[in-house]
């Protein structure tokens, strides 16, 4: 590998070494943030070159970071092919849909390659920590992308389908899938692949205890407003129509509570975010010098530590198009993915598999690449961080982001998920804990796990649509006529004052 005494300083390579003093952020005293913005650089984010030279550039682009990326560029096809038929084919969404989506794989993948060679050029946690960051650029792109393409249902027209315009439910499952995809099949995939190399992987407690009370903290979050929804749903009350019966009293009225339910959600979001800042800075200063340690110690303990040595790297310039590229691809896909997802409701995928599943997978396959393929050679507990990291991200960041973004636009995102979505994420951050708890991963962990996540994904696809059942919604409006009491499907409500509205 290069050094600074034969080569000169590449663009956007300045080298660091660790053998000075303090300034490699193994005294836990010394900030990492201040050595981050003097651009102090590790060794291996050395490249020994200056500028752009497209012939390195495309070598170092196919052959990625490991041999499943590699393989993933055998996909590139799919993209300009996604982007001809989006103009060539207009009358045919789920063609354009099955492209789009395949197509996003190999540009997700090159947006985290790209991440992991800007990282390379920052400390080590640093590093980790804005490499996480770059991974989850997608999933923040298909939320906003999602929510600017919301409309609110206009009278006459059917309530909370997707397909109706309504996206807020597939933003939603997709915020709580992008969750369980990390903490089941990625997480579960790492212990499995990682336990067929090495019987059982030890991690470190700093990391897993960090990163399981991080998410139970989110978890309840995103939990309150769903249960105080659930609560209070019951005690909405209504007043007198022209049928008779009593409808709407200027009390607690269901739009009350929906009112109450978006306020909560978005103060909740601000919340959240505080939190994520907190996470951000406990990394980047209070715990710095362990989780170096802990890196430091898992690169050493990697299988293929000489090889990744000797890979060619990306000058800064270089990493700087690939980045502006695989994101302009990304963003492009992702807005063709968003336009076919009333053509693909329509074709009897539910709103819930879509985005509890389906969405989630693509969006997240840079980094579940990644993560695998450090397991498979034995830096778990990196793997640990890129699993853990980017489902704190989501549910501390991603997901209230999204919220904000809809409070800016004056669009109704809340955090009122369906209860049978945040039961699976309570669950399976229990789960998920349970198997963190003894500090040490075997295949057999791994593939229950990703058994779970299988689970799930079957009764997602039996779930109905949020217009023909909710399982935290005003599905039944209480109404009362003198002594007697009634329930009246809120469907059913609405054509019984039509009806009456003509009649008069």
């Amino acid at each position: 590998m290069p050094t600074s005494n034969s080569h000169p300083p590449a663009d956007g390579d300045v080298h660091g070494h660790g053998s000075n003093d303090t300034t490699d952020g193994s005294n836990e005293n010394t900030a990492l943030l201040p050595s981050f913005l003097r651009g102090e650089v590790e060794h291996e984010g050395e490249s020994g070159r200056h500028g752009f030279h497209p012939r390195h550039f495309c070598s170092v682009t196919y052959k990625s970071s490991n041999i499943v990326s590699q393989y993933v560029n055998f996909l590139w096809p799919f993209v300009p092919l996604a982007i001809i038929f989006r103009y060539a084919l207009p009358n045919h969404p789920l063609f354009i849909f099955g492209f789009a989506y395949v197509g996003m794989i190999p540009s997700a993948n090159l947006l985290g390659f790209a991440g992991q060679e800007f990282a390379k050029k920052m400390p080590k946690v640093a590093g980790t920590l804005i490499e996480t960051t770059f991974g989850s650029l997608v999933e923040i792109i298909l939320f906003v992308v999602l929510i600017v393409k919301h409309r609110e249902p206009v009278e006459g027209e059917d309530e909370g389908n997707g397909d109706e315009g309504n996206l807020i439910p597939i933003i939603q499952a997709a915020i709580l899938g992008s969750i369980l995809t990390n903490l089941l099949l990625c997480l579960g995939l790492c212990f499995f692949v990682g336990g067929l190399r090495k019987t059982t992987q030890k991690f470190h407690a700093a990391i897993s205890e960090t990163g399981n009370g991080l998410l139970l903290v989110a978890a309840f979050g995103l939990l309150i407003p769903s249960a105080f929804y659930s609560a209070l749903k019951g005690e909405t009350t209504f007043g007198k129509s022209s049928l008779g019966f009593v409808i709407l009293k200027d009390k607690f009225t269901p739009e009350t509570l929906q009112r109450d339910i978006l306020k909560i959600s978005q103060v909740t979001s601000v919340v959240l975010i505080i939190a994520f800042g907190c996470y951000l800075l406990f990394n980047a200063k209070s715990q710095h010098s362990v989780f170096h340690e802990v890196i430091e110690m898992d690169e050493h303990r990697d299988f293929d530590r000489e090889d990744d040595q000797a890979r060619m790297r990306y000058t800064g310039t270089e990493t700087t198009i690939a980045l502006t590229i695989s994101l302009t691809l990304a963003t492009l896909l992702l807005i063709y993915l968003v336009e076919q997802i009333e053509a693909v409701v329509h074709s009897g995928v539910p709103d819930q598999f879509l985005g509890l599943i389906l969405l989630p997978l693509v969006e997240k396959a840079a980094e579940h690449l990644t993560a695998i393929d450090e397991a498979y050679d034995g830096v778990i507990n990196v793997a640990l961080f890129h699993c853990l990291g980017p489902s704190i991200q989501t549910a501390l960041f991603n997901g209230p982001l999204v919220v904000i973004v809809g409070w800016i636009l004056n669009k109704p995102m809340d955090l009122n998920f369906e209860i049978f979505m945040i039961v699976l994420v309570v669950l399976g951050i229990l789960v998920v804990g349970n198997f963190l708890r003894d500090g040490e991963s075997n295949w057999l962990e791994g593939a229950l796990l990703v058994i779970v996540y299988l689970i799930i994904a079957i009764a997602s696809w039996y779930y109905p649509n949020p217009d023909v059942a909710t399982s935290n919604g005003l599905e039944g409006l209480a109404v009362s006529a003198g002594q007697n009491h009634v329930t009246i499907n809120k469907a059913l409500l609405k054509d019984l004052l039509i009806m009456a509205n003509q009649d008069a």
